[in-house]
């Protein structure tokens, strides 16, 4: 079984017109034939389709797209569509139960959603009759996920996600984790995701995605399983991003995930450039660049060194953190102590917790 993953694909000002007159060539481009010739192509849906105007409360912005986006996800060859992620509940249950009828009149499945935190935790099986995949799609926390009383994604859970993993196993020959997680713009992980995707492998995943961070990231083999830190936008062009400075040079660049499921796992990276309001293919000394990059930086997973590009850029963040500085260390002991930092979760929810609760 030949299966083709992208990542994000959200719909901005600067291409909504293309998506929709669901012109999938002039967006698409030479990325087509790639997905001609795989039997799956799975791409992570990261906005609302729908017309309606009905944003919930959050920070950060609220992402939609036109009704025709879904056709012209179909007329590419899209078969599977993720939804666990932060941005697909942004315009509510409206806006998600607009996605799921496109989904459902073009025949695209989904995965990766649910009516609860509980009916979320569905896995999507992927067969050819000899071969069964099970792919496990999560999101970390971040207003878009499903409650135990109102629906939402997939939520990342370091127990309940591993016990997932086990489960899949016991059905299926492989297992797939899509982890839409991980810091926006980072090139490297985190210890505690290092830690997290490492223990997936362990409990039986074969691969491990992550998503989120718009960027290309790092990647191992670890134990066997293919673990991608960062696979990078697949479609989310954004004017904004335009220059050619180092932001919009990672924001412009991503990798298909080419899995080829036999006896045996293989794996490809194609990377894929921004060109315009579309994307294509890597030429071959774009190609050959982002590869170089992408193992240049893999190559500090294996002596941790990774650590300290993470830390740089976790510092570079600090001014969007306006604690009162009299009180870091107060603050970071609760982060810090397990027993503390269940206190802070209980006692101050996120707008999450409220949005359409009494509004169905």
């Amino acid at each position: 079984m030949k299966i083709i993953i992208g990542g994000d694909v959200s719909v901005k000002q600067d291409c909504c017109q293309l998506f929709e007159s669901a012109d999938h060539k002039s967006l698409f481009n030479d990325v087509l034939t790639e997905f001609e010739e795989a039997d799956r192509v799975i791409i992570n849906l990261e906005c609302a389709v729908t017309d309606k105007n009905t944003p919930i409360k959050k920070i950060g912005p609220n992402l939609n797209a036109p009704i025709n986006t879904v056709k012209a996800l179909k007329n590419a060859g899209v078969t599977d569509c993720v939804l666990a992620n932060n941005h697909i509940f942004d315009f509510g249950v409206s806006g998600v139960k607009d996605t799921i009828e496109q989904l459902e009149k073009h025949e695209i499945n989904y995965t990766g959603y649910g009516k609860n935190e509980q009916d979320a935790r569905k896995n999507l099986i992927l067969t050819d009759g000899k071969i069964k995949i099970a792919v496990i799609a999560v999101c970390e926390h971040e207003y878009s996920y499903a409650l135990p009383n109102r629906e939402g994604a997939r939520a990342y859970d370091p127990y309940d996600t591993t016990d997932d993993i086990i489960e899949a196993k016991k059905i299926a020959d492989y297992v797939i984790v899509i982890y839409h997680g991980g810091k926006e713009n980072c090139r490297y992980p985190s210890p505690r995701l290092l830690k997290a995707c490492r223990s997936m492998v362990k409990h039986g995943a074969n691969v491990v995605l992550c998503q989120h961070s718009h960027c290309i990231g790092c990647y191992e083999n670890y134990e066997n399983g293919h673990i991608l830190y960062g696979q990078g936008n697949f479609h989310f062009v954004c004017k904004k991003y335009e220059d050619p400075t180092d932001n919009g040079y990672m924001w412009n660049t991503g990798l298909l995930v080419k899995l080829d499921i036999q006896d045996t796992l293989k794996i490809e990276f194609i990377p894929t450039v921004v060109d315009g309001a579309s994307i294509r293919l890597a030429n071959s000394d774009e190609s050959k660049k982002l590869l170089s990059e992408l193992n240049e930086r893999s190559k500090t997973l294996l002596d941790g060194t990774y650590y300290e590009h993470f830390k740089k850029f976790a510092l570079s963040q600090q001014r969007y953190l306006i604690f009162p500085k009299e009180h870091y260390e107060e603050i970071a002991h609760y982060f810090d102590c397990e027993a503390h930092y269940d206190m802070c979760k209980e006692i101050y929810k996120t707008l999450n917790h409220t949005n359409e609760i009494n509004n169905k």
